[in-house]
């Protein structure tokens, strides 16, 4: 029963995680392409995206409900429950979209007090004016496919990032260098190729659930269900809201850590960028995992079947544990090459060389973590795992990062070091709340969404 509740979670996640991984490509296209201008422009990329990073987060958050309200009506089969909060969650997502964006924009000016070397700042707040409104899009995208997500339909998003992928690399190879009549506009460049490129993914999404046979029903036959309802926002939001400060927390935390390398110089920061970024990248197959096994254990949730949710985490554990190993042989095998593939100057290439080390490490942690975080917010326990991920972070993690970076002069090191100490103490206490079968059990009630 363990191995057919993992290979369930696996199918569902599967599409998840290759959609993930292509949206991530998608980031590590620019790094790629803006790497090969200059290493103040890869460092000003790290820094713009250590910025956008924290107001988009919170907008995932946001759209992570839809998938859990849905989800939670689907194993109920109640239908015109689902239309009714795919209804309410794109409405409040889009809402929070222009939010975010325009925040952004109207602060940008913010790059040019955070100490960073002055050439980066300038190029970070140009690429930031076009980039952040990217994120309208973005999140849009991420409302539809949380829906679908949520209806355990996660091949559409899959295959429409798929196509997104050599979309972004030709724009960008149009805009970055030039070509075709277009003039080289550089850093700016790839800001616009993600800015196009989003927007066509999120206008054929939205056309496919309208038109498609497994999901245009919820549109038609469930039309008196499509209306504004506040009972319907407060639910989201209490999941959302929750949801976005934890991996708001997080992912601060990590932005922050950009910005403390910022201080440290753009060699530094540039190095930072090509091992987070990876790092990042292979992070996405946990991350698309979590998603898939919180979305099954928000279904059984929803029928109150708690030894069906016990058998999902356990098996969602024991996978992210293997992935995450399997990652860090990776790094670890590679650390000396990698970095030569995204940059070419010779200070860079060795310090992120060294830092690649600290990233195999964090594959394992990071894994652990993601997945224990996700299935706990398939049963509704987000307050308890925000409070950890905070103090793991905020009170221990990133105090410890800066006083071995900057007092005892470990330098970059010193801040990797503290963020997979937060990391670790977080993963370990997280899993373990799960693992308390007796808790979890006993927490179950019938509910009504």
């Amino acid at each position: 029963m363990f191995d057919l509740q993992a290979k369930k979670t696996l199918s569902v996640s599967l599409p998840i995680i290759i959609g993930e991984l292509i949206q991530f490509s998608l980031h590590l296209i620019d790094t790629l392409m803006v790497g090969q201008i200059g290493y103040r422009e890869l460092a000003a990329a790290s820094l713009v995206n250590s910025v956008i990073n924290i107001p988009f987060v919170l907008g995932v958050g946001i759209t992570s409900s839809v998938a859990q309200m849905v989800s939670a009506a689907n194993g109920q089969a109640d239908h015109a429950k689902v239309s009714h909060y795919f209804f309410n969650g794109f409405t409040l997502c889009l809402l929070a979209a222009l939010l975010i964006a325009g925040g952004l924009d109207l602060g940008r000016n913010i790059l040019f007090h955070l100490n960073q070397d002055a050439m980066v700042a300038i190029l970070a707040a140009r690429y930031l004016h076009v980039l952040c409104w990217s994120l309208l899009p973005m999140l849009l995208f991420l409302t539809l496919k949380q829906f679908a997500d949520g209806l355990q339909k996660t091949k559409a998003a899959m295959c429409l990032s798929v196509l997104a992928l050599p979309m972004n690399i030709f724009i960008n190879w149009l805009l970055i260098y030039g070509h075709w009549g277009f003039g080289a506009m550089g850093l700016v460049g790839a800001a616009y190729g993600t800015l196009i490129t989003r927007w066509v993914l999120f206008l054929v999404f939205a056309l496919v659930l309208l038109f498609h046979s497994e999901f245009r029903h919820y549109f038609s036959a469930h039309r008196n269900q499509l209306q504004w309802s506040a009972a319907a926002i407060r639910r989201l939001l209490q999941i959302g809201i929750p949801a976005s400060i934890q991996a708001g927390v997080e992912v601060f935390a990590f932005a922050l850590s950009g910005i403390l390398m910022g201080m440290l110089g753009p060699v530094q920061l540039a190095a930072h960028q090509i091992v987070m970024g990876c790092a990042t990248f292979a992070f996405m197959g946990a991350f698309g995992f979590a998603q898939g096994s919180s979305i099954r254990i928000s279904t059984a949730w929803g029928k109150s079947d708690a030894g069906e949710i016990w058998l999902i985490g356990k098996g969602a554990l024991a996978m992210a544990l293997v992935y995450g190993l399997l990652c860090a042989l990776f790094f670890f095998l590679g650390s000396a090459l990698i970095p030569a593939l995204f940059n070419n100057d010779a200070h860079v290439i060795s310090l992120a060389a060294m830092l690649f080390v600290f990233a195999a490490i964090f594959q394992v942690i990071s894994s652990v973590q993601i997945v224990s975080t996700s299935i706990l917010r398939g049963v509704r326990d987000i307050k308890a795992p925000t409070k950890i991920i905070s103090i793991a972070y905020w009170v221990i993690g990133l105090p410890l990062g800066y006083l071995l970076a900057f007092r005892l002069g470990a330098g970059a090191a010193g801040i990797w070091i503290g963020l997979l100490t937060g990391l670790g103490l977080s993963a370990i206490t997280l899993s373990t709340r799960f693992i308390r079968k007796n808790k979890i059990v006993n927490t179950i009630q019938p509910i009504k969404i």
